[in-house]
């Protein structure tokens, strides 16, 4: 796992941290904090932690960030990506390989992690509500049936982007969109370590993608806006590729627009958020693990040395690049996704591959630079977007 710079050395006596939330990006900020010296307990809502299957991909940058425990969660590497739209394609070879996860491996690992680090796990135990007391944050949960009251110098929000920590410390809603997945047999003309993606702007804002699992299966998804349109287009869409569905996966995506201040004081005490619970997600990909472990670790900064965290500011910029790219791409018309992928050329693609999502500044700076008729391609999407808005 990440290091946290130590500055001063944080003391068990600084008062309990409650982590609500059994999420990636909770039992990271747990894991953190207690290394740290601090007493944390997770609050975890399930008996156990036993998340449903989600075939996750992750960059390179998922294997620095992790302890060799949560390595267990990848199943297969990644190693070139191909664009398809309106009869035209493009591979990207990547100098560094993907990484494809499996999220109900994940969580466990993380959760033995946390552990290990001195984090105590307590399941079925729900979050109801919070406030301030003399010496921090009293808050109200039920375990087994049993209502009981917690006391904690701070309260980590990892419940997830309809939050009730941040709802109750007076947070705003976040928008979110349905993300749709389908395990299929992976078509034979489909290498397991090439991950397809199409761009078919009368279906989605967003794309479609397969993932490969393995040399049999893969992951075919989409992202929409709206569920009932979003799950119609996908079944035309796997009809159209000759697909069936072996299984379903799904779930809401928290939606990046602006950030969001991942810190509270309520009374004598702090309430933070992370992960999806703060928006922490690329809003161009709408990929949140990489992003929402940052979120986690800037946020253990905080709690242990009572003070900014530059893992929170490099984490603003980042997520801030990938709005921009967003806004640029959603309003483009299959015209534009022909263009964009016909400017595509050797060196752009190069760029593509050589630096990875999770670096968007560094990424758009070198593609630009390489190819800069896709500036203009760029502000004719930004403009759509503000004439559509």
């Amino acid at each position: 796992m990440a290091d946290i710079n130590n500055n001063s050395r944080p003391r068990r006596e600084d008062g309990e941290v409650i982590v609500v939330g059994g999420s990636a990006a909770g039992l990271y900020t747990a894991a953190a904090v207690a290394r740290g010296g601090r007493r944390v307990r997770v609050l975890e809502s399930k008996p156990r932690f036993d998340p449903p299957d989600r075939t996750l991909i992750v960059t390179s940058h998922f294997r620095n960030q992790l302890g060799a425990a949560a390595r267990e969660s990848i199943i297969n590497e990644i190693r070139r990506f191909e664009l398809y739209t309106d009869g035209r394609s493009a591979q990207i070879a990547l100098s560094k390989p993907d990484l494809i996860i499996e999220r109900s491996r994940l969580i466990p690992a993380l959760a033995r992690e946390a552990e290990a680090s001195g984090a105590n796990l307590s399941f079925d135990t729900r979050f109801l509500g919070m406030g301030p007391n003399s010496s921090g944050l009293r808050l109200e949960t039920e375990t087994g049936g049993r209502r009981e009251e917690l006391h904690a110098a701070s309260v980590v929000g990892a419940d997830g982007a309809t939050s009730r920590v941040a709802r109750t410390a007076g947070w705003p809603p976040i928008e979110t969109v349905p993300l749709m997945q389908a395990i299929v047999r992976l078509p034979k003309d489909c290498p397991a370590d090439t991950t397809r993606v199409w761009f078919v702007p009368d279906d989605t804002p967003y794309f479609y993608w397969l993932v490969p699992e393995s040399s049999e299966r893969g992951a075919l998804g989409v992202i929409g806006e709206q569920g009932s349109d979003t799950k119609r287009r996908f079944e035309r869409f796997l009809e159209r590729k000759h697909l069936e569905p072996l299984e379903w996966q799904g779930a809401r995506i928290p939606v990046y627009r602006k950030w969001v201040p991942v810190r509270k004081r309520v009374g004598n005490g702090d309430v933070y958020l992370v992960g999806d619970a703060a928006a922490q997600v690329k809003v161009s990909t709408v990929g949140g693990i990489v992003t929402g472990f940052r979120g986690a670790l800037g946020v253990a900064q905080s709690i242990l040395h009572r003070g900014r965290s530059s893992e929170l500011s490099a984490l603003r910029r980042e997520l801030s690049t990938h709005w921009l790219i967003r806004r640029t791409l959603h309003h483009f018309q299959q015209k534009d996704y022909s263009q964009l992928v016909d400017l595509l050329d050797a060196s752009t693609r190069a760029s593509l591959g050589e630096i990875n999502r999770d670096e968007s500044a560094r990424l758009l700076w070198n593609v630009i630079r390489r190819q800069p008729q896709l500036v203009l391609l760029g502000l004719r999407g930004l403009l759509m977007g503000k004439r559509n808005s």
